[in-house]
């Protein structure tokens, strides 16, 4: 059975971020995918302390927290879905905290330092919310910034990114548009059949 790990990096469990990610596991699930969630605000992921053990030990070395879970879980997971909020053009903090921590799931180094992807052949998908009306959201480049933020961790890693966005979130009342909630089924849908092909 293929494994799909899905990632809330919103603090409103139950929010437009949350239902999006929800959405997505809906969809990953009736294409016979088994889904393991984490709500990283409910978790407990301490920050990384830049000391390095964890390259030759291809693991983190700091003592045992859901960090560590969440790193098993990729590793074994065929597709990551990830939601995020839209802050400053950027992922949260905790969402930043806990690729920090999971580095090495996502790459290793040749003995010249060089990076090597260790998750060649995986695929995501990245969504992105914004409280920003669709015209700003736009100019400005909000949910743009974070979608390429969150991408090119997963592409260090060798992972296949598929994306969208949704603007406007605090004009929505905290509902998820039903188009939007469309979208997300067909992105997950396509990603998942060419990950079981």
């Amino acid at each position: 059975m293929k494994r799909a790990v899905a990632i809330n990096g919103s603090p409103h469990n139950g929010g437009i971020v949350s239902q999006a990610l929800d959405t997505a596991c809906d969809a990953a699930r009736r294409a016979g995918f088994t889904v393991e969630r984490f709500d990283l605000f409910d978790m407990h992921i301490a920050p990384c302390r830049g000391c390095m053990r964890c390259r030759p030990e291809a693991g983190c070395a700091l003592p045992e927290d859901d960090a560590h879970r969440l790193c098993e879980a990729i590793r074994r997971a065929d597709l990551i879905v990830i939601a995020t909020p839209t802050y400053w053009a950027n992922m949260p903090g905790m969402l930043k905290t806990a690729f920090d921590r999971i580095v090495t799931t996502f790459m290793g180094e040749s003995p010249a330092g060089i990076p090597q992807p260790r998750l060649k052949g995986r695929r995501a998908i990245v969504i992105a919310a914004c409280s920003a009306p669709r015209l700003f959201d736009i100019l400005t480049g909000q949910s743009r910034g974070a979608i390429r933020a969150v991408g090119r961790i997963l592409r260090t890693g060798g992972v296949r990114t598929r994306s969208l966005s949704i603007s406007g979130t605090s004009r929505l009342a905290g509902r998820l548009p039903e188009c939007s909630g469309r979208r997300i089924c067909s992105l997950t849908e396509a990603v998942c059949a060419k990950i079981r092909k």
